[in-house]
């Protein structure tokens, strides 16, 4: 197998069903390691580089969502991380969210939908082929090309789904985007308002002065969001 190829982490404790999702997901030519645990995890996340995990919630110990929480506030804050869980309640789907997950599956779940998923959410980790320029954003600056975004020159970081979230509202500025639009470019199926309002109160965290009034990032009541960049 190409060393280019992407380099899945797996962590379940169920190791049939990880067993079975690793070796579909050789067969359709990732890279794949695989852990039982948290714990197990962050071991390999010392001495390995990936390129996305696939993280089961319901572990024994340290949670699916702790851990990604952890991995957020750590050392991988923009790694892409799907979630994997067998609760697929509007609060545990927003639960996952909040925690800084891009996506989620509800188990059982058919592996040709966990490729499809996993090769969605590294597309939108690729920046775009036709960037825009840089945008102000007060203090912050948002690149598209690179897909960085920087607040007082130092660089911030953006989960997946964040980056995708901000690079389709810079896309067309001062355009109201829907939440289907949104859910779209977050590689969504289905439209869950509450999951991209989720994302949209992250985002403000990192590019609004005070998130309570935003200034930047604006919600047009019945539409959808609408990014306007300024001073």
């Amino acid at each position: 197998m190409s060393g280019d190829a992407p380099h899945i982490l797996l962590v379940d404790d169920d190791a049939r069903l990880s067993q079975l999702a690793a070796r579909f997901l050789a067969e359709q030519g990732f890279r794949v390691t695989q852990a039982g645990s948290a714990a197990e995890a962050r071991d390999k996340l010392r001495f390995l580089d990936f390129d996305l995990m696939v993280l089961d919630v319901m572990m024994p110990g340290e949670t699916g969502l702790e851990l990604t929480l952890g991995l957020r506030a750590e050392r991988a804050p923009d790694m892409p991380i799907l979630l994997l869980t067998a609760r697929d309640t509007p609060e545990d789907i927003v639960a996952g969210f909040e925690a800084g997950a891009d996506d989620y599956l509800g188990k059982p779940f058919d592996p040709r939908v966990l490729v499809a998923r996993i090769r969605s959410m590294l597309r939108r980790a690729q920046p775009s082929a036709a960037p825009l320029g840089p945008l102000q954003l007060g203090q912050a600056i948002f690149d598209p090309a690179r897909g960085e975004l920087t607040l007082a020159n130092a660089p911030v970081r953006l989960t997946g789904a964040e980056l995708a979230l901000l690079a389709a509202l810079a896309a067309r500025p001062h355009e109201i985007l829907s939440r289907e639009a949104l859910a779209a470019a977050l590689g969504l199926d289905d439209v869950n308002e509450r999951a991209i309002d989720v994302q949209v109160t992250r985002l403000r965290r990192k590019i609004e002065p005070d998130p309570r009034e935003p200034r930047f990032l604006h919600t047009v009541r019945g539409k959808g969001y609408t990014l306007k960049p300024g001073l």
